[in-house]
């Protein structure tokens, strides 16, 4: 579903609606609340609900490829428990200024999550691993579109960004608006293990001289990179895409922007062995132009407005609500 207030506002919420679903759902389900992590004007939130959303953000990490260490634990839990009561007193306050949620846009939105599995039979099969519920689901997506509209009409409505504000912030951030030099190249390998005795390496280097000899004969390199490299990505012809620098080691990075497109290099050594490099593409560095960068901008910095004024809505709901917080352990 698209809103009125646009793509940037959704993006905004969305992790609050996502939050919901995954964490309160035992509560709508009436299922018997396990210890309290925390009371917020009455309404009780988990310890279950906490552990639930715990899960979730080390899964976050995870996927960035980061490890949250034990140091780190007490400030990560601090900041869940205050997630999600501040969820929760959003929805509290929907609720006071009457907000409702016509039953079509819960179901849209059912819809919706459920073509991101490839059948039914997936998307329930997902549901029942994180013990939920269809009408779970509903219930949560009902509370964050709740919460959406709040926002939208008592908090951000009026947060607007200026062309001279846009301009402001993308004259004083250069370096966020550079493209560095790059460059798109090929390459075959023949590996060689760094602890290899000299046998195995003379044989490697026999086999990518004759390589060698084929491509100054006129052989094709993308035809011999399919037949005889011995890299991941022999398949594509060698192909590695663009890079720039700092994403090869050294030698490599070195010998690929010193050529020229269509260019083959002498053997290069490197620690997963010899290479023959032949550059295709070179796009010297550039800089988005304002125009083109406007746009995106514009949204980047009105969703920033509009994530500082919900974060001060929070605090003042929170200043003046009856909020219990039951969280020791591992503080």
């Amino acid at each position: 579903m698209k809103t009125k207030h646009g793509r940037w506002f959704w993006a905004l919420l969305v992790v609050l609606v996502f939050l919901s679903i995954s964490l309160l759902a035992l509560a709508l389900e009436n299922q018997p609340s396990k210890d309290k992590i925390a009371v917020v004007n009455g309404s009780v939130i988990t310890q279950e609900d906490f552990d639930r959303e715990m899960s979730r953000v080390q899964r976050q990490f995870l996927n960035m490829g980061k490890h949250l260490n034990d140091s780190q634990m007490p400030k990560i839990k601090k900041e869940v428990l205050e997630n999600l009561i501040g969820f929760e007193l959003l929805y509290q306050e929907s609720q006071k200024k009457a907000i409702k949620i016509d039953e079509a846009t819960i179901n849209e939105q059912v819809m919706t999550l459920k073509k991101r599995f490839p059948s039914e039979a997936e998307f329930k099969s997902a549901l029942t691993k994180v013990n939920l519920s269809e009408v779970a689901i509903k219930n949560q997506i009902a509370r964050g579109l709740a919460i959406e509209q709040l926002i939208g009409t008592y908090v951000t409505k009026k947060d607007t960004v200026s062309d001279q504000e846009i301009k402001a912030f993308y004259e004083s951030h250069p370096g966020l608006f550079k493209q560095p030099e790059q460059v798109r190249a090929s390459h075959i390998l023949i590996k060689v293990d760094p602890q290899a005795n000299e046998v195995k390496r003379a044989e490697a280097q026999k086999k990518i001289k004759e390589i060698q000899q084929k491509l100054q004969k006129g052989e094709d390199f993308a035809t011999l990179a399919k037949a005889l490299s011995e890299g991941p990505s022999k398949a594509e012809g060698g192909d590695l895409g663009y890079f720039s620098r700092g994403r090869m080691v050294k030698s490599f990075e070195e010998a690929a922007f010193a050529l020229r497109p269509n260019e083959v290099s002498d053997i290069v050594e490197t620690k997963f062995g010899y290479h023959l490099i032949k550059v295709i593409e070179k796009r010297p560095e550039t800089t988005t132009a304002f125009e083109d960068a406007k746009d995106k901008l514009g949204q980047y910095l009105k969703q920033q407005k509009a994530q500082k004024e919900v974060s001060i809505y929070v605090h003042e709901l929170k200043e003046k609500a009856k909020v219990e917080r039951f969280l020791t352990e591992g503080l």
